[in-house]
């Protein structure tokens, strides 16, 4: 079994920074891909950004220049710089990791942009 824990979520004024964490760990024997998700109430859940196993990385079109996905030296640890954050970005982030054994989610992560 593996286990995705989050971190950093908030409130934050529009315009500002938070920098989401997400660690995996447990039973892993190879993650192809870590990545966030977000979801709001009465949406389905949408691709924030993503990181394969060779570094490469995926935006949304909605995030592209303003986040940053990145990968610490564990490779099971990845983060989620988001700056010039806007009110629209308001949503419960999720972190991702697609395992050899399966799909795994964490808990979510309450992001909040005031305008």
């Amino acid at each position: 079994q593996v286990q995705i824990v989050e971190s950093g979520g908030g409130l934050v004024q529009a315009g500002g920074s938070l920098r989401l964490s997400c660690a995996a760990s447990g039973n892993i024997f190879s993650i192809s891909v870590m990545g966030w998700y977000r979801q709001v109430p009465g949406k389905q859940r949408e691709l924030v950004a993503d990181i394969f196993e060779g570094g490469r990385t995926n935006y949304a079109d909605f995030v592209k220049g303003r986040f940053t996905i990145s990968r610490a030296n564990a490779k099971h640890t990845v983060y989620l710089q988001m700056d010039s954050l806007k009110p629209e970005d308001t949503a419960v982030y999720y972190c991702h990791a697609e395992e050899f054994q399966g799909s795994y989610w964490g808990q979510g992560t309450q992001v909040t942009v005031s305008s």
